[in-house]
């Protein structure tokens, strides 16, 4: 009889999710031998804006399409690339996140189930092209909203760039989100943050002060996560498997008298210390 395999031996075999390419994490939710990409690098789909100023475009511009199979079901898989631009949606690769969604929606609507699954790993828009990039963002929350009435729609995010800006929205309005504890997830990013409001609101550069805030294992206590899953894409390819048979429950989005009577709790002069939070949130959605 072989021998269980322990925890320090677990973490030796296990495979990083976060280190992985947006490519090879697709890959990795899918079913072994079912991934097929959709608008890849040799279909030159790339931005038209970013060579005029001085950035070199990516042929996919930054985000994965794919197609396969998730436990025998039709799938698809949208991951935005962090080391590009910072994951930043721009007019090419939100069009091709909403036009992929749009395009499950109409297969669901025919009847033939198509699961999505978004792996976020994003700043939010492009500032190069704010107001395309916003537009399709727009799009994307648009078709999330339509898409969900009809399959769970699961979204990931690993680390390390987090999910930011207008995407945060996203995550937000899937109806299910995984986060591992290097993961990060608000509105405004903690450099933003001390731009805009000072270094006495924030210190960027405290990464443990950061983690508190915002990180996977914050976010999971106070409700704002359904699952913390540890940096293994085995264990992050089965939390998705998970997710999607899960029942259908009640999304965030839709939450809005919970999440006002829970702000309204807040002192703005007084913010309760992330601990704190963890105890007036924990179990609250």
């Amino acid at each position: 009889m072989s021998k269980p395999i322990t925890q320090n031996e677990r973490f030796l075999v296990r495979r990083s999710f976060i280190e992985l390419s947006a490519r090879a994490r697709s890959e990795a939710l899918l079913d072994a031998g079912t991934f097929r990409e959709l608008l890849g690098p040799f279909d030159r789909l790339k931005s038209p804006w970013l060579a005029a100023q001085g950035i070199v475009p990516q042929s996919d511009d930054g985000v994965v399409i794919a197609r396969g199979r998730i436990e025998g079901s039709e799938a698809v898989i949208a991951a935005i690339e962090g080391a590009y631009q910072g994951g930043s949606i721009g007019e090419v690769s939100g069009s091709k996140i909403a036009g992929a969604l749009e395009l499950a929606f109409e297969d669901c609507c025919r009847g033939r189930r198509v699961l999505p699954v978004l792996v976020l790993e994003t700043g939010g828009v492009r500032l190069q092209e704010a107001n395309l990039g916003l537009a399709a963002i727009a799009e994307i929350h648009s078709a999330i909203v339509a898409l969900r009435a009809h399959v769970p729609i699961v979204s990931v995010i690993a680390g390390m760039v987090g999910c930011f800006g207008g995407m945060a929205l996203t995550a937000a309005l899937c109806t299910h989100l995984i986060m591992t504890r290097q993961a990060r997830l608000g509105m405004n990013g903690p450099d933003v943050i001390e731009q805009e409001a000072g270094f006495a609101e924030l210190d960027a550069s405290d990464r443990a002060t950061v983690w508190q805030l915002i990180g996977g294992e914050q976010r999971y206590a106070t409700g704002l996560a359904d699952a913390l899953v540890e940096d293994d894409a085995e264990a992050i390819a089965d939390a998705v498997r998970r997710a999607l048979k899960a029942p259908a429950a009640h999304v965030r989005s839709a939450e809005v008298e919970q999440f006002r009577s829970r702000l309204a709790a807040i002192d703005p002069e007084h913010p309760p210390e992330p601990k704190a939070l963890r105890r007036a949130w924990s179990g609250c959605m």
